[in-house]
């Protein structure tokens, strides 16, 4: 049985994401900042929690980790290189490992551009990714400590994954980003189409991810720039727009 995952609101417009293990139960969440969305999600969930995945070091992200691992006595797992700016981590990864959770293993992808140290963790069983910042449907992350080639070479990574891969990202941005994306590709009628889905799905109050990593690749401007000076180029008119 396959890892799946259920969208956990928190804020106004962040995401954690709840994971759990098919086989074995185990229960995991990625970047629990919010702690009572947290618990609500996890005790209508069993109670359960064996592990709290981290993608980088923004409060927005990390700052319920402590309650969360107080109350449940579950261990964190993020980037050894961010260790010092993350909650105390229990296991750290480096890039090209593998974490264990339950009776399956997540990769860790390497993936700065919006911070230096962030990571993002593929479930191939189940195909699922938690990428935090770095891509978002119909778009990417600010380039706050990284580089447009850095972004490009984070997004290039992702885009290997197959094409049915759970893009499951930090932010509920999709419909500002598609708004955007439409100046960018305005000819793109797989992208229009997903503009007017997306703002249909927002006036009913609905969330838009995850999406699938092959609507990404067709669709989302960043994925599709071509080149590290492109998406510069578009990620500079996203930060004007």
């Amino acid at each position: 049985m396959a890892v799946s995952v259920q969208a956990v609101e928190m804020f106004s417009d962040n995401y954690a994401w709840l994971l759990r293990d098919g086989a074995t139960g185990a229960v995991g969440i990625v970047d629990p900042a919010e702690p009572a969305s947290v618990f609500r999600a996890v005790d209508a969930a069993g109670g359960r929690l064996d592990a709290i995945f981290l993608t980088h070091h923004h409060a927005d992200h990390v700052a319920g980790t402590d309650e969360v691992r107080a109350r449940y006595g579950c261990q964190v797992v993020g980037a050894r290189a961010d260790a010092h700016r993350l909650p105390r981590l229990d296991v750290a990864v480096c890039p090209g490992e593998h974490a264990a959770f339950g009776g399956t293993q997540c990769l860790v992808i390497d993936t700065p551009g919006h911070t230096r140290g962030h990571v993002a963790f593929h479930w191939a069983d189940g195909a699922v990714l938690a990428c935090g910042d770095t891509l978002f449907s119909l778009g990417c992350g600010r380039l706050l400590e990284g580089t447009a080639d850095e972004m490009f070479e984070s997004l290039r990574r992702l885009s290997e994954l197959p094409g049915e891969t759970l893009v499951c990202c930090g932010h509920e941005y999709t419909e500002g980003n598609a708004r955007f994306a439409v100046t960018v590709e305005p000819g793109n009628q797989a992208l229009l189409a997903r503009a007017e889905a997306v703002r249909r799905l927002r006036e009913e109050g609905r969330a838009t991810v995850p999406s699938l990593l092959r609507d990404e690749l067709a669709q989302n401007p960043f994925m599709r720039a071509g080149s590290a000076s492109r998406l510069g180029e578009i990620r500079a008119a996203k930060d004007r727009f």
